[in-house]
């Protein structure tokens, strides 16, 4: 078994607003969710408008499939046109490591 996690961390730069910010982090992560079933949460920066941090776990079988779901979500990331991705830290975690 291996662990997949990811800390996404984004900048929000046309968000005034808690409420824009909501919007834009709450559709990505149900896009994450609903596309790839990984977990999915916002983890920090709750009180600022223009930033966001998503943490990302996901379980798999193989280093190549996850590898290749961490560079999909990668790629949602950075397709959404109102954020920008200004950290991407992905880690793999073996079973016993």
């Amino acid at each position: 078994m291996i662990v997949a996690v990811a800390v996404l961390e984004l900048h929000l730069p046309h968000c005034r607003s808690l409420k824009e910010k909501r919007q834009v982090v709450k559709s990505m992560i149900e896009r994450m969710h609903s596309r790839y079933r990984v977990s999915v949460a916002e983890t920090a920066y709750h009180d600022l408008h223009q930033r966001a941090e998503i943490g990302i776990a996901a379980v798999g079988h193989s280093d190549g499939e996850l590898e290749r779901l961490l560079a999909d979500l990668r790629g949602l990331a950075d397709a959404e046109p109102q954020a920008l991705v200004v950290k991407w830290e992905p880690q793999l975690l073996e079973e016993g490591s």
